[in-house]
């Protein structure tokens, strides 16, 4: 029976049956942050490869939970920059956490500790940065995964979780944790400790769930959030609502009146917050003075049920992307900075399909991917490796020895074979450019728009994307030198 698996038995069926795609993710995620050698623009091309990720990012991005100052975020680079390296895996890991709860199982009782972990988490926030924590972020990503176990038991409990519906339902004077320790053998409270060390959620979530002695201001935030979150469940004006109101005013050292309104209003924005995380179930049950979806604007509302798909051209993202460009030269952008930027315009700005940007190797023999975007983007950075011999005719040699860009079509241009190429690419229809600085040329890159045809606008887009590549590695590039002579 699934109900005597025992603590680590669950563990390891949420883990290994139930969640594999997450816990890969997870892996995924991890190994970047935590390699101090990793590039911001990993974390980046992470993102860009899902549409539906790469949305509810940019929207939490600009959402005055994390970008309190309300500095415009259009880009993923640009929210690497205003939330912070760290900060922006651990929204990676919890917006694939939410999304995993949103598939089925008890969706009720999903929805409902969602919503719970939702409220908990914006007062948890609030209450943080009010007592001077520095990285609020984290209490607030730390109280959102601080029922991760409820969340997944009522997801993909089974018959399991069935049972203790039924029994929660049938003996509502009884007290849950006891009603949990007699069907499971554990509180439910303990598999999120578990599973919290299991992905690496931090020590923030495992004390979530099984408060230490001597708790941080951070933890005490987080477990006052989850406390006024449950309070506020037996309305506003209940006892035990007041009696949590009275413990945040006194955390706060503010009045109580004051104090009530501030969490009021923090209970509409956790509707709202929910809502930019797909959770619009969740958002309806929040006990906020306006908690009815309706009032959420539309476009903060993101469907979690829509297909990864291509990206439409943005011509307003181009603009803003090139300007972003010459901004980034104002300072001192490393050369990663400019590629992820660029990368980033070509594949969202232009609406492509896949984006590649390889670089010759320093004995100029070989041109090789280094980073790529889009439909199947992991394999084809693999295979785009192409040997440089000099042979004419060649597309690749061509575009080194003539310094110019090609845009492939039928019929393809006088005197240039691009068979290895497309035995590479698998596609007539592509753009390709070489970056040059100081005139040599010293990599490429290439886009193209999948099944469909590319036009003269997405063309011109590309061209103008390569050449504020160029001028801007020719700037990075000169600044070195300089520096290096100095």
């Amino acid at each position: 029976m699934a109900g005597r698996l025992g603590l680590q038995g669950w563990v390891e069926r949420i883990r290994d049956r139930d969640m594999p795609a997450f816990g890969n993710t997870v892996n995924s995620v991890r190994n970047i942050t935590a390699d101090e050698n990793a590039s911001i623009g990993m974390l980046s091309r992470v993102i860009l490869q899902d549409a539906a990720l790469t949305t509810k990012v940019l929207k939490l991005s600009n959402s005055v939970i994390f970008n309190p100052a309300r500095q415009p975020v259009s880009t993923i680079s640009r929210a690497v920059t205003v939330l912070g390296f760290n900060v922006l895996g651990q929204v990676v890991l919890s917006i694939c956490l939410i999304d995993a709860f949103l598939v089925g199982g008890l969706r009720g009782r999903v929805a409902s500790e969602m919503a719970r972990c939702f409220h908990a988490a914006v007062q948890a926030r609030t209450a943080a940065a009010a007592c001077g924590v520095m990285q609020a972020e984290e209490v607030f990503i730390a109280a959102l995964l601080g029922r991760v176990g409820e969340m997944a038991f009522w997801c993909f409990g089974g018959d399991t979780a069935n049972q203790l519906d039924q029994a929660l339902i049938e003996q509502p004077d009884e007290r849950p944790e006891d009603m949990q320790m007699d069907l499971l053998g554990f509180r439910l409270r303990n598999l999120t400790a578990s599973l919290a060390r299991e992905w690496h959620l931090g020590a923030m979530v495992v004390s979530a769930a099984e408060p230490v002695s001597h708790p941080s201001v951070s933890e005490k935030a987080i477990a006052l959030g989850h406390r006024l979150a449950a309070a506020s469940e037996y309305g506003w004006e209940s006892a035990v609502a007041i009696k949590a109101l009275e413990s945040y005013a006194e955390m706060l050292h503010r009045p109580f009146e004051e104090v009530k309104t501030l969490v009021l209003n923090n209970a509409a924005e956790a509707t709202r917050v929910a809502a930019q995380f797909g959770a619009t179930e969740a958002a309806r049950l929040i006990p906020a003075p306006s908690a009815d979806i309706a009032d959420i604007p539309e476009e903060m509302v993101v469907d979690i049920a829509r297909e990864a798909a291509d990206p439409a051209a943005d011509p307003m993202l181009q603009l803003r992307i090139l300007r972003d460009l010459a901004m980034m030269l104002t300072g001192k952008p490393s050369l990663n900075e400019v590629l992820n930027l660029v990368l980033e315009g070509i594949y969202r700005g232009l609406g492509m399909h896949r984006a590649v940007f390889a670089l010759l190797t320093a004995d100029r023999t070989t041109l090789q991917a280094k980073a790529a975007l889009g439909h199947d983007a992991e394999a084809l950075l693999k295979r785009f490796v192409f040997k440089l011999d000099g042979s004419r005719g060649d597309l690749i040699n061509e575009i080194f020895m003539r310094n110019e860009s090609f845009w492939l079509r039928d019929p393809m241009p006088r005197g240039i074979s691009a068979v290895r190429f497309e035995k590479v690419t698998g596609t007539q229809e592509a753009f390709i450019a070489p970056i040059t600085t100081h005139g040599r040329a010293i990599g490429v890159f290439y886009a193209d728009c999948g099944v469909n045809t590319p036009d003269q606008e997405a063309w011109q887009g590309f061209l103008h994307f390569v050449q504020q590549a160029s001028l801007s590695f020719e700037h990075v590039a000169t600044r070195g030198a300089a520096g290096a002579k100095r």
